[in-house]
This record gives structure tokens, C-alpha cells and sequence, in this order.
């Protein structure tokens, strides 16, 4: 490893690959999850009640014996780290096999999520069993730490806190609560598809001019001040935000949910442009392609019955408890947003072909990115074609994304504004660069430039892709 100094700690490190030169009879096996459980440790503080400390347990037909066990040593392992830094216990426990993460959300709860090591099963000569390496350092705990609060998060805005539920009906309902949440959402966790961007839990936003942004904003204040039950709103285009008035954090869960899960199950084309023949106009009467996501399928059905689901936001002193409404393009609120939303969002996709024509037409870049700034959430990726919660399509080679997630761990280990240059064995650049709370990573396809040409390369991507946004020279 080569490593050189400057002002912003610029650092070159050539790595090499070992999954890229294995041969082609190997199997490779992705992480996947092997138990994920919940417990308190103040519940069953006597011997013979160590059961009653477990409040969810996956997968449920484990013997009990072995949770308790399981349970026991997670307790163990975070007592004994306690004694070397009281206000920072285990955050991970790494083996040869596994890697079991740790997280208490709330004080007393703790979160354990263990994740099988991914490994390569190589064939023996002579009918010999095969031989299993385990690839012990390609998972990244800032990666899979994410994941596990994730999973809290987006408990506690459909349900509230752990602690809610226990002042609510005790251990009993909040054991309830987590089966029934946890048994489904566990489904949609896909662990082998996770990478940087489930560190950043960030949000894409949609540019627009000033006059069609100026059109929204005056929009959603007609919304609030004509319907008093709405308490707060989010403009989304696209899977991307335009426009919301919920806090930072709450607004982050809630996109997460929306783009990978709510919107994909009621995909459909966004609506086409003014001139388009799929937007007919008729007389006295302006037709709208709005629907409600969540709540009532036919608004002409009195007997239609339906609720909307409820969801917690931060307060000033605590959570409120509100309902969540997701309508896309009760009778009042669909005539009153129904035909000024169909406008807005035909605007919206005139603004988006600007933005496409401007770009210039689509072809196969020299370099890939992702943009991150942590003062607002804003994210942006051109190395992700797609994230559900069931799949996550990238374009370029996993190992390359490992490589910019070890420069993110480097870049949290330390304050200061930071640059990172990394040449791959595959012939490809990755530069990662950190300044004022705000990260750029970039994969360069250039196999022989040199470390000048590499860097005016990036100086060139800022200038174009962040002109007034990133600097750091």
C-alpha cells in the first residue's frame, strides 16, 4: 500500500481483489441473515426467568434453550465491554463465520442482528467434501450498523417507541407489536444488496426552477390552510422530494418507506406532459389521474371500508401520533388536489425533459458517482440504476463498492476535510473526498491515466456535476 500526504490528507492505496481471480467452478454465497432478536435485560433478572427477557426472536422455531443461550452471550458480551468504556459498549462481535451487530435503541432494549460471513465453496479433487472460506472482512460494520437501526426507525414511525407500547399494556402488547411488525419486515430485508447508501439513509430531490417551485410551495399552503386535519406534507416526483415540512429525521424514515416499498408496489408511468394525448381536457371539466396509496380505493362506495395507516413524528417534548395519507395524481380532498396536482405534475414533467435535454444524451460515462451532504440528506447516485427493499441494481463490480465503503469508514474516523485515491487491481480509479459535511466518492474506467490526470479528472466532475456545492481543491 502506497500512501501520500497533503494538506487534505490525500492518501493513494493499491488493493487487490481475490474474489475477481477466482476460478469459475467456485460458488459464492452472499450474507444472509441468521437470527435477529430483541430483549431486555431487566425482565428476567433471577435464575429460571431468562426466557422473559426475550421480546422477539427470529427465526421463531429455534429451541428455546438455544435463544436463551443465544441471548445470554449477547448479554455477556456488552457487560464485559462495559467495563472497558461504560458509555460505549460492543457494537459488533466479528467471527469467523458470523457477524452479530448490537444496538439499544432505548435505554435497556437492545437490538441483535446476526448476519452469516459470505464465503466461497471450492470444489476437492477425489470426491472430497469442498472447502469453505469464509470472507470474513467483506462485510462493513458501518454498513450492516445502519441496517439494524433501520429496522428500529422503521418500527418506531408506524408504532412508536419501545417504551410507548409498555406504558400502553405492558410487556404483553409490546411483544405483540414486535411480531407483528418484525415477522413481515424481515421478509423485505435483502441483506446482500446493501452498501453505502444504507449508511447516508439520504434523500434525492428533484431540481426545479424557481416559478414551478414557487407553484408547489403555494400549493401545499392552500392544501394546509383549506384542510386543518393536515398536519404536515411531503411533494414527491419521481421517487425524488421536492417539498416537505416534517423534521430531518422523520422525513428520511418516511422517504425510505415510500420509494422501497409503498410506490413500487403501485408503480405506474408518471403522468405525460401538457401536449401529451394521454391528458385529455373536456369542457368545463378538468380530468385528473390522482389516487389515493393508502385509504379508500373507490370514493364513490359509501360501504368502501378502509383506514389509513399511523405513523409517529418527532415534537418538540416527544412523538404525535398522526395518520398517513399517500395520494398520487375522502371526496373533499380529491376534488380540492385532484386537478391542481394534475397540472403541477404535468409542469413537473416538462421541467424534468429540460433537465434530461440539458444533460445531453445518454451514454456510457467515464465515471460513476455518489454524492452525499449531510447538512440536508441530499443524495444523489449515478452508480445505482435501482433500490427497492427486494433488490438494489448497481453498475459496477461489488468490490468496488466494498472499496468505497472502507473510505467511508476512514472518513469517519476523523473530522478534518479528507481525500482518499484508490487504484484497483481491475485498472479502476476510486477517489473519495470529504469536506464540510459533505462526501463525494467517484469510480474512474481510465486504465491508463496516472494520479495528475486522476485528479484534474474529479476537479472536472465538481466543476460540472457540483458547481457551487463541493469544495475542496
Amino acid at each position: 500500500m502506497f500512501q501520500l500526504l497533503s494538506r487534505h490528507q490525500l492518501s493513494l492505496c493499491v488493493c487487490y481483489s481475490p474474489r475477481m481471480a477466482s476460478g469459475m467452478q467456485e460458488k459464492q454465497y452472499t450474507p444472509s441473515l441468521l437470527s435477529f432478536f430483541i430483549y431486555n435485560p431487566t425482565f428476567g433478572p433471577r435464575e429460571g426467568e431468562e426466557e422473559k427477557k426475550i421480546l422477539f426472536y427470529h427465526p421463531s422455531e429455534v429451541e428455546k434453550n438455544e435463544k436463551i443461550r443465544n441471548v445470554g452471550l449477547c448479554e455477556a458480551i456488552v457487560q464485559f465491554t462495559r467495563t472497558f468504556c461504560p458509555t460505549k459498549p460492543a457494537k459488533s462481535l466479528h467471527t469467523q463465520k458470523n457477524r452479530q451487530f448490537f444496538f439499544e435503541p432505548e435505554d435497556s432494549f437492545w437490538i441483535v442482528m446476526v448476519v452469516r460471513n459470505p464465503m466461497i465453496e471450492k470444489p476437492n479433487k477425489d470426491g472430497k467434501p469442498p472447502t469453505i472460506e469464509y470472507q470474513e472482512e467483506e462485510i462493513l460494520d458501518t454498513v450492516y450498523g445502519a441496517v439494524v437501526r433501520q429496522c428500529y426507525s422503521m418500527y418506531k414511525l408506524f408504532n412508536g417507541t419501545f417504551g410507548r407500547a409498555m406504558e400502553a399494556g405492558g410487556v404483553e402488547l409490546l411483544t405483540q407489536k414486535l411480531e407483528k411488525f418484525f415477522y413481515r419486515y424481515l421478509q423485505t430485508l435483502h441483506l446482500q444488496s446493501c452498501d453505502l447508501l444504507d449508511v447516508f439513509g439520504g434523500i434525492s430531490f428533484f431540481p426545479l426552477d424557481k416559478m414551478t417551485y414557487l407553484k408547489i410551495q403555494s400549493f401545499v399552503n392552500r392544501v394546509e390552510e383549506s384542510l386543518s386535519l393536515i398536519k404536515y406534507t411531503a411533494f414527491l416526483y419521481n421517487d425524488q422530494l421536492i417539498w416537505s415540512g416534517l423534521e430531518q429525521d422523520d422525513m428520511r424514515i418516511l422517504y425510505k418507506y415510500l420509494t422501497t416499498s409503498l410506490f413500487p408496489r403501485h408503480s405506474e408511468p408518471e403522468l405525460a406532459g401538457r401536449d401529451s394525448p394521454l391528458r385529455p381536457e373536456v369542457a368545463g371539466n378538468l380530468l385528473h389521474y390522482g389516487r389515493f396509496l393508502t385509504g379508500p380505493t373507490n370514493l364513490k362506495d359509501p360501504e368502501a371500508k378502509f383506514r389509513f395507516p399511523k405513523i409517529f413524528v418527532s415534537t418538540g417534548d416527544g412523538y404525535e401520533e398522526l395518520h398517513l395519507i399517500v395520494y398520487k395524481f375522502c371526496e373533499q380532498l380529491d376534488s380540492l388536489v385532484g386537478p391542481q396536482l394534475t397540472l403541477l405534475a404535468s409542469d413537473i414533467c416538462e421541467q424534468f425533459t429540460i433537465n434530461r435535454r440539458i444533460s445531453g444524451p445518454e451514454k456510457e460515462p467515464q465515471f460513476k458517482f455518489i454524492y452525499f451532504n449531510h447538512m440536508n440528506l441530499a443524495e444523489k447516485s449515478t452508480i445505482h440504476m435501482r433500490k427497492t427493499a427486494s433488490v438494489c441494481l448497481t453498475s459496477v463490480h461489488p468490490d468496488l463498492m466494498k472499496i468505497l465503503g472502507d473510505i467511508n469508514c476512514d472518513f469517519a474516523r476523523v473530522d478534518e476535510d479528507e481525500e482518499i485515491i484508490v487504484k484497483a487491481m481491475t485498472d479502476y480509479w476510486v477517489v473519495g473526498k470529504k469536506s464540510d459535511q459533505r462526501e463525494l466518492y467517484v469510480i474512474l474506467n481510465q486504465k491508463n491515466a496516472n494520479l495528475i490526470e486522476v485528479n484534474e479528472e474529479v476537479k472536472r466532475l465538481c466543476a460540472t456535476q457540483f458547481n457551487n456545492i463541493f469544495f475542496l481543491d
